[in-house]
């Protein structure tokens, strides 16, 4: 049986949410500010951040941004035409494309990014002290089998 929560733990639950809708909020400001959509900004953060050195394929986007294939070509295809963005073909796989970012769409992720770590480490403090704490069932039990940041097993 699942320890019971106690008001402590909802009460750290909602400053959790409240902590994470608060960033998100911030993030989406510092995006209008440089002139992207929120949209915009996650497409190149899910460029740059990708693993594999020949770029990602717009599926690849489409499933780091939770996005149906459609919408990721069309948010691609906005992004292409403001400049941020190049599709490449992959010079292994003729029927992928890669997509790139062009020195404007690097520049603009570059300042974004730059902002967005200086809040997180201004944030972290707070995120795992609520984090570590709702971990601990009131028995002291760890009922979180993972951190957040830690991958799926």
């Amino acid at each position: 049986m699942p320890p019971k929560l106690t008001d402590a733990d909802y009460q750290r639950l909602l400053e959790l949410r409240t902590g994470l809708r608060l960033f998100l909020h911030w993030s989406e400001q510092q995006a209008a500010s440089a002139e992207l959509t929120p949209a915009q900004h996650q497409l190149l953060l899910a460029i740059r951040g990708h693993p594999d050195p020949r770029g990602p394929t717009i599926g690849d986007v489409a499933t780091h941004l939770l996005l149906r294939h459609h919408s990721a070509v069309g948010l691609v295809d906005r992004a292409e035409a403001a400049g941020m963005v190049k599709r490449t073909q992959d010079p292994d796989n003729l029927s992928a494309v890669r997509l790139r970012l062009t020195d404007e769409g690097s520049r603009r992720l570059a300042a974004l990014s730059e902002l967005h770590l200086e809040e997180l480490a201004h944030l972290a403090p707070t995120m795992h002290a609520l984090w570590d704490a709702l971990a601990l069932s009131s028995d002291g039990e760890n009922r979180i089998t993972r951190h957040p940041a830690s991958p799926a097993q």
